[in-house]
């Protein structure tokens, strides 16, 4: 196998190639119904791929239906049969609110000979910010806020958003009965289980308030009065599993991080360069796996183990940041950042890292790429960067370099992706 001519071309089409496999036109109709309810067919969703998955019922659906689903603000795809409304992410808003209360209008008075086609991706949770009676969307935005400065895993706080709402751990779901429920999910959290996927709105959830609260504690989140309440006086527990209400909903995987990074691998090859994938679900802080994984890296490049170069290293799953500073943040730039830092500056190695949704942090940027010259470059223009990912500004540092990495609104939300390309 031959080093690539062109590294920032090669991975980029990469990415390009991972967000590709997960677009709602290629994933959805496969896994449509076969045949057409006898009774009403109701489509509805939440996440940032939800108004293309709309579109794509439609597209394949011949039959009558009606439906609502809630995507992003700027990721709205224009629908004829279902509404599409907009709302905030990842902090939400007074639209998502009213979304969520729509949501559950649409599905209520439903009979067995109904059929609910729910379209699920990541984004869900802040898109649908339904607070339990008692509770204000206040209350919802200033946890949401804690949650993501904390340093906690997207599962972690998914257990503590399950717990405050009126819609998501299936609750949705059990609004839906006796109706059938056939759930379709994009997949944008480590190891894929529903339950996490914008928490889990029509699947049957098996933590528990106190789960919630040791949570909080482990991270010394502060609580509004009111969700203190909720969580220990029991009355946010959400359906468990064997809740007949949830007998008669059925959910479906239709595209997954594994599948990106399959398609991205496969590029790779095309080119002729080897291609290994580490995982699927690497969690952990984004600088502390930036470490790792250059160490990884550097023992390819300098020993030919564990693989030889040249090769290329793909991963995704979900990692953390804990704000210490006041940049701009993003967890695949200080992913990015760290990693950069660690390679000080080899020549064969470069790398991308970017979210496939194409939004980073609260940035309109999906990630950037660092090359060997990037420490360099940025030492030249008088930034320093240890400090900025001391900071937390991976995107001003890259972006003053030139090397953000910007794909608009992808329409389709598979978690983050990060490729390390090692050559000879």
């Amino acid at each position: 196998m031959n080093p690539p001519s062109d590294p920032r071309a090669l991975l980029r089409r990469m990415f390009d190639a991972a967000i590709a496999s997960a677009q709602p036109a290629l994933c959805v109709p496969r896994h449509l119904p076969e045949q057409p309810p006898r009774g009403r067919l109701v489509v509805i969703g939440a996440g940032k791929a939800s108004a293309a998955m709309a579109r794509a019922v439609e597209d394949h659906w011949a039959g009558p239906l009606t439906g609502l689903v809630v995507t992003r603000y700027g990721y709205s795809v224009p629908c004829s049969r279902i509404e599409i409304v907009e709302a905030a992410h990842p902090v939400p808003d007074a639209a998502g609110l009213a979304a969520a209360e729509r949501l559950m209008q649409v599905v209520s008075g439903l009979g067995e000979d109904d059929l609910v086609l729910c379209l699920i991706s990541g984004g869900g949770s802040s898109l649908l910010p339904l607070p339990l009676p008692g509770l204000t969307l206040a209350d919802k935005q200033a946890v949401n806020r804690a949650l993501l400065a904390s340093g906690a895993s997207i599962g972690e706080m998914n257990v503590v958003r399950r717990h405050l709402s009126a819609i998501k751990g299936g609750r949705l779901a059990a609004a839906c009965h006796p109706a059938r429920v056939l759930t379709l999910l994009l997949s944008d959290v480590p190891g894929d289980r529903p339950i996490d996927i914008a928490s889990g709105p029509t699947v049957a959830d098996p933590t528990s308030c106190a789960d919630a609260l040791d949570i909080v504690r482990r991270y010394g989140i502060e609580l509004p009065a009111a969700v203190r309440e909720v969580l220990e006086s029991g009355r946010g527990e959400s359906p468990k599993p064997g809740d007949p209400r949830l007998a008669r909903c059925e959910t479906r995987m239709i595209a997954t991080p594994q599948m990106a990074l399959e398609a991205a691998a496969a590029v790779a090859r095309e080119a002729g360069v080897a291609a290994h994938i580490l995982g699927d679900a690497i969690e952990g802080e984004a600088r502390e796996v930036g470490r790792v994984m250059a160490g990884i890296a550097l023992q390819v490049a300098e020993r030919g183990q564990p693989v030889a170069a040249p090769c290329v290293l793909l991963s995704g799953g979900e990692t953390t940041v804990t704000l210490r500073g006041k940049g701009r943040g993003g967890r695949n730039v200080e992913f990015l950042l760290s990693l950069a830092v660690a390679l000080e500056g080899h020549g064969r190695i470069h790398a991308l890292a970017g979210d496939t949704d194409g939004v980073d942090g609260q940035e309109e940027i999906a990630g950037a790429i660092a090359a060997p010259d990037s420490l360099a470059r940025a030492w030249a223009q008088g930034l320093r960067p240890r400090d900025s990912l001391a900071n937390n500004d991976g995107h001003g540092f890259f972006g003053a370099l030139g090397d953000a990495v910007v794909t608009g609104p992808t329409l389709t939300n598979v978690n983050d992706f990060r490729a390390i390309l090692i050559g000879t």
